[in-house]
């Protein structure tokens, strides 16, 4: 017969299957044994003809295993047979994911199938399929049996011979724990069960050095992000119980158990945070400890103290007119006095806890890793509960100090908040934030950094004014120059208002020598800018070329510039460091800039001072779209040449929609042309 077949052939009943190779044979034919007669398959060529003889062998072989390893005897006899399965995976020609993971798939099913497996079985059974996981990850049911060998033989050799480059692999290869969390998982219980060494942290440390290689760079791009993500997750799962026995929300392991229902959880715990009135900060700070009664909220466990006093927390919500439940964070920052949390975990929560803070901190170390791993930690991705534990925020904070020592912006600018409304790290570690345990140390240390950094802007110091100035002036009184910096700058930009304010700030400066000394220069200035700004002098100016910014500062020192309106800077060396001399011109209209090396923190500057600002040339300058966003304030623009500048398509769109009176622009050689 020829032609197709009337009825298919089950893989199971094939007995054997040939290449025909006997002269005069069909050219690229399979012949087939089956019950009562054989069946030839020709193909189109010799290559299809190979591809489907070793994939006939390979379905054939798989039911046998598939049939053999269902109903085990005797383990030696299953053992073998595992081996023997592995050795046909590794040994196929044939290419594809299948090939490796349908073993993986069959002694996974073995394993979950066998509960009573000695651990000798269960050292046996990885070893033999450990030339498998070298190219490919272990399915879930395998990887909760890796999970569990990790927690009951954490010292077992297996771990460190067989599991170490299985997870070297995840690491470096996995797109997103997401679609498969129990690879973090088993992560997450590897790096546990190294903990659990005698080296203890320093095994741990030699890890993440292999992950990110003894170069200064990381060549495996997707390390970092997966190492903090299992760093995430375990210290979640070290408040997960207090969280859900909180919020009555179902935790991950009941969600895996497929508990669903409210009539399966524990009821809520009664407790409830009560928000504090600044008005009564200074009463209940003076209330005596007789009068403060303690309530202990206790889980499996997490044991929660909050120490309140009752009468005074009463008048405090009547005095609220919200009666909605107040944010745990929002209570711990208005006073750390008045309202503090003590959280004890369980020894086991306990020690994940510490394991994985340390890794952070190892993270943090490395320079190519710092700036990746300070965005991913901008949003603040930890429980409320995690920043409401002293031992966390504690240990936390060496990874903060280090963003805030790194001199690149990219780093020091994650102290901020991710978006307005949002509280960041700084606002945290700040003296009065729920995390700030010095006397303002740390914070000093991030202001120095941002302030030298382009954050040198009217919008960052009256932020600092507004909630930050009482720790500014008290630090300023203890001699830190970064302070007496930052108040007078808050009196050069008239950022205070109030005269008294402005006084007890002149008095705290007085009272330092850095601060007298600084003061003074300060006047100095304030004279000068009088001078400067007096009317009279040139209406047009044109600085020779090659003039730096110390030649500009040299000439606008030197007489009166009040009618300056057309200022000319082209074809200089001048650099944006001269902005803080262009914004004291309040008569200048025009301002040509072109190929200089003016860049994006003097635009940011230049949009904050000079908002009557008519036309500017930026033409040729390494100007990006950080500091040209910045010009949408300058709303009295008419003309603006951004030519060969590092301009994008959507930032001209936005600059167009923000600047109404725009009428001449020039956008060549950029991406917008």
């Amino acid at each position: 017969p020829t032609g197709y077949m009337e009825n298919s052939i089950s893989y199971s009943a094939i007995e054997d299957v040939q290449l025909l190779s006997w002269e005069n044979a069909p050219k690229y034919c399979l012949q087939l044994t089956i019950p009562g007669g054989t069946v030839l398959l020709q193909a189109a060529n010799s290559y299809l003809r190979d591809q489907w003889f070793h994939s006939l062998q390979w379905k054939k072989k798989i039911y046998k295993y598939k049939k053999v390893l269902s109903n085990p005897s005797r383990w030696e006899v299953v053992l073998k047979e595992i081996r023997t399965l592995v050795d046909m995976a590794l040994t196929s020609p044939l290419q594809d994911d299948s090939i490796h993971q349908a073993p993986l798939e069959i002694v996974s099913k073995l394993l979950s199938e066998n509960n009573n497996l000695t651990t000798q079985d269960h050292e046996s059974i990885i070893v033999a399929i450990a030339p498998l996981l070298e190219n490919n990850h272990p399915p879930p049911d395998l990887c909760e049996f890796f999970c569990k060998h990790c927690r009951e033989r954490p010292r077992s050799m297996v771990v460190i011979e067989v599991f170490t480059p299985v997870v070297q692999r995840i690491l470096k290869h996995n797109m997103d724990f997401g679609k498969c969390p129990r690879l973090r998982l088993f992560t997450q219980e590897y790096i546990l069960a190294l903990n659990e060494l005698n080296a203890g942290m320093e095994v741990v440390k030699k890890f993440i050095h292999s992950m990110h290689g003894p170069t200064g760079q990381c060549p495996h791009p997707r390390v970092l992000p997966n190492l903090v993500a299992v760093c995430l997750a375990a210290i979640y799962s070290c408040y997960e119980e207090f969280i859900n026995s909180r919020d009555n929300s179902p935790s991950l392991k009941e969600i895996r158990n497929g508990c669903q229902q409210q009539c399966d959880r524990k009821p809520n715990l009664p407790l409830r945070l009560l928000h504090t009135s600044p008005d009564l900060v200074s009463q209940e700070a003076t209330l005596t400890e007789s009068r403060l009664k303690p309530v202990i909220v206790t889980s499996n466990e997490i044991h929660v103290e909050v120490e309140r006093n009752n009468t005074a927390n009463q008048k405090m919500t009547a005095n609220v007119g919200n009666d909605s439940e107040p944010n745990l964070i929002d209570c711990l920052m208005v006073s750390p006095t008045c309202s503090t949390m003590s959280i004890e975990l369980s020894t086991q929560a306990d020690r994940i806890l510490g394991c994985y803070v340390e890794i952070l901190k190892m993270l943090s170390d490395y320079d190519d890793w710092r700036p990746a791993l300070a965005s991913l930690l901008q949003p603040i991705p930890f429980p409320k509960e995690a920043l409401a534990h002293e031992k966390f925020t504690k240990e936390l904070k060496y990874v903060i100090q280090r963003f805030a020592e790194d001199p690149r912006q990219e780093v020091h600018s994650c102290l901020l908040s991710v978006r307005a409304g949002k509280d960041g790290w700084f606002q945290l570690y700040s003296p009065g934030g729920v995390a700030c345990d010095d006397d303002g140390e740390l914070f000093a240390s991030m202001v120095h950094i941002l302030m030298g950094s382009c954050y040198k802007t009217k919008k960052f110091l009256l932020s600092l004014a507004e909630n930050k100035l009482g720790p500014c002036m008290l630090l300023a009184l203890r001699g830190n120059q970064t302070m007496v910096e930052i108040l007078c700058l808050m009196l050069e930009y008239n950022i205070i208002d109030n005269n008294d304010t402005q006084l007890q700030i002149i008095s705290t400066l007085e009272s330092t020598d850095v601060g007298k000394r600084m003061y003074e220069q300060l006047c100095d200035r304030q004279r000068e800018l009088k001078e400067l700004q007096r009317k009279g002098g040139p209406t047009r100016l044109t600085l020779p070329s090659k003039s730096t910014d110390a030649d500009l500062a040299r000439l606008l020192s030197s007489g009166s510039f009040g009618n300056l309106e057309n200022l000319s800077l082209a074809f200089t060396n001048v650099t944006s460091a001269c902005a803080e001399h262009l914004i004291k011109l309040p008569s200048l209209k025009q301002l040509n800039l072109w190929s200089t090396q003016f860049g994006d923190a003097g635009l940011r500057l230049l949009s904050e001072h000079l908002t009557m600002l008519q036309v500017l040339n930026l033409c040729e300058t390494p100007v990006t779209d950080a500091g040209l966003l910045a010009l949408s304030s300058m709303k009295s623009l008419c003309s603006l040449n951004m030519n060969s500048t590092k301009l994008s398509a959507d930032t001209y769109e936005d600059l167009k929609a923000k600047l109404p009176n725009l009428k001449e622009v020039d956008v060549r050689y950029t991406e917008a042309w």
